[in-house]
């Protein structure tokens, strides 16, 4: 039978090392094999028990209740609660959807007519109007990801752009500083060396800050040496960078791997953007957590604070 070590399933299933090792010695949660050398060794099955259970926690529910479930308990349970889920998105989804779509189609025209007022004046709206996980995720999101579409059919010049990235940004920045929690655990944001589009940065660090985290955006370009200094002087519980272009930058490498070195191990590093794909097999490497096809970095978030929370628990030295 194919066996797995932890940083494998810790990978495949979003969940840190800590957490694995935290949930199997208080709840008894999975009882893994051990290589000659010691090291814990899971089954496809054991993965797929984690992959559940997670889904399980994601819908509200606590470790507690569901870590002695068998696994036909857990579906049932999963699939439960993902009719719920749906059940309540349909019944809000009326009114919301078709409000965030015209908030949408208004910023567009008004991008695609020069009206620069115009587009901040629509977005001030829906900032308003709409929860903040929805203005972000289904009005600003779609917005950049459509400026850049339009852009690259010729429907739009560069200078329109700009000035759709400039209203975009300060909209952010303004979200990020009303939002910030001081209280709350701290997350730096940036985008390393060479990388110099900073929105997609600011669209995390602004997800962060409605999340209730304190997010410290340090801007686009900087070596793995100012990073690591800020995730130190502000006892940051994770670093998130954005990678978008270029997809093929030779010094990336090593600057992910120095970043790496310069924090403690349990510092999680989050990577996302269209171009982080193309670096995964240096993100595997310092055991990153990468976000492809653009999930939802609160989610990530909950699971960070989780897998912070947990640790210590009797966890063993990393293997």
């Amino acid at each position: 039978m194919k066996r797995h070590p932890i940083r494998v399933v810790s990978r495949r299933t979003g969940l840190s090392r800590d957490v694995l090792r935290a949930w199997e010695i208080r709840y008894g949660l999975l009882d893994p094999q051990r290589s000659a050398g010691g090291q814990r060794l899971y089954s496809d099955a054991d993965i797929e028990r984690l992959h559940l259970i997670r889904r399980a926690l994601e819908a509200g529910r606590r470790i507690g209740q569901v870590a002695r479930l068998p696994v036909a308990e857990l579906e049932r349970l999963v699939a439960e609660d993902a009719r719920a889920d749906r059940a309540a998105a349909d019944g809000a989804a009326g009114f919301s959807s078709a409000e965030t779509l015209e908030f949408l189609d208004a910023s567009l025209e008004a991008l695609e007519s020069f009206q620069v007022r115009g587009l901040e004046t629509v977005l001030n709206r829906a900032a308003a109007s709409l929860p903040v996980s929805e203005f972000i995720d289904h009005v600003l999101t779609p917005l950049l990801i459509a400026v850049g579409d339009l852009w690259a059919a010729g429907r739009i010049t560069p200078g329109h752009e700009r000035a759709a990235s400039t209203v975009v940004r300060r909209k952010l920045d303004q979200l990020r500083s009303s939002l910030n929690n001081p209280h709350g655990p701290v997350l730096v944001v940036a985008t390393p060396a060479g990388q110099r589009h900073e929105i997609g940065a600011m669209l995390a660090a602004a997800a962060a800050a409605a999340a209730g985290w304190r997010a410290v955006y340090l801007g686009p370009d900087l070596p793995a040496e100012s990073i690591a200094r800020a995730v130190t002087e502000t006892s940051a519980m994770a670093v998130a960078l954005s990678v978008i272009f270029p997809p093929d930058d030779p010094s990336l490498d090593g600057e992910l791997r120095e970043l790496r070195s310069l924090l403690p191990d349990q510092t999680p590093i989050i990577v996302g953007g269209s171009g982080a794909a193309s670096y995964q097999m240096v993100l595997e490497e310092i055991d990153a957590v990468w976000l492809p096809n653009e999930p939802s970095v609160r989610g990530t978030l909950d699971w960070v604070r989780l897998s912070h929370e947990t640790r210590g628990l009797g966890a063993q030295p990393s293997e």
